[in-house]
């Protein structure tokens, strides 16, 4: 597993960019809802999964197929994908003023235990990118199953810069 890396780079531009991601397209919603609904100051992301530039998903059991680091990695993944639709929403990551909530659903084997350190693959990846407005409140739960057999599902409450 991945420690957090803290960036001296107060943009999230630039820690993107000192970490070596490049942000994808926002993945198209899957069923009958939106990507995202901004309230107020606060900016609502329906669940994204761990789908790669190219539209392939990471599939599979949580403890059977895969296993806690691989499933780091898938949710580390799918923070990328809410990072890049927050660019859509927002125009600029900059507006981000804080992460406020995750809720983490890992498509996890009825024994599963290790459904936060799976989710801390996310989690990490906001506290890089954001420095300390990326620390939030989470949920890491397990389910029998996702969409598409998905690996990981995660959604993000973000309150943003008017």
């Amino acid at each position: 597993m991945n420690e957090v890396q803290y960036l001296t780079t107060p943009n999230p531009y630039e820690r993107l960019k000192e970490l070596g991601i490049a942000l994808p397209k926002p993945p198209n919603p899957i069923a009958n809802f939106v990507t995202h609904v901004q309230e107020g100051n606060l900016l609502f992301l329906s669940g994204q999964g761990p789908q790669e530039a190219d539209g392939s998903l990471h599939t599979g059991k949580v403890g059977v197929d895969v296993d806690a680091d691989k499933a780091y990695e898938h949710a580390k993944l799918t923070g990328i994908n809410l990072l890049a639709v927050m660019q859509d929403a927002l125009g600029d990551l900059s507006r981000v003023k804080r992460v406020v909530k995750l809720l983490g659903m890992v498509n996890a084997a009825p024994d599963f235990g290790e459904h936060p350190k799976v989710i801390n693959g996310c989690s990490d990846l906001m506290m890089a990118v954001f420095g300390e407005a990326g620390r939030h409140a989470r949920s890491a739960v397990g389910f029998g199953s996702l969409p598409n057999n998905i690996t990981v599902e995660i959604e993000a409450i973000v309150a943003i810069e008017e």
